[in-house]
């Protein structure tokens, strides 16, 4: 596990309502949702990142209204008619 420091101020903790511990958890979350959303990382990767298992991290998406597909509709019925 790697540590990173980052430099807030202190005033952005009470802005938001929430404590330091409670900030990282939303801040690695929000940021896995984001590249999950991108396409840069995998379901599982992004559940690391945020620190959820796989299905958690499902859950969470819907919260962020990001779609759990990364298919297009275009893709996806291309799929499908590969499928058949």
């Amino acid at each position: 596990m790697v540590t990173i420091s980052v430099e807030l101020p202190e005033g952005v903790f009470s802005a938001l309502r929430q404590t330091p511990d409670q900030f990282v958890k939303e801040m690695r979350l929000a940021a896995a949702v984001k590249w999950y959303e991108l396409g840069l990382l995998s379901q599982g990767k992004a559940a690391e990142v945020a620190g959820l298992s796989r299905s958690g991290f499902i859950d969470a998406l819907s919260h962020y209204h990001v779609s759990p597909f990364q298919y297009t509709a275009d893709e996806l019925a291309e799929e499908v008619a590969l499928a058949e």
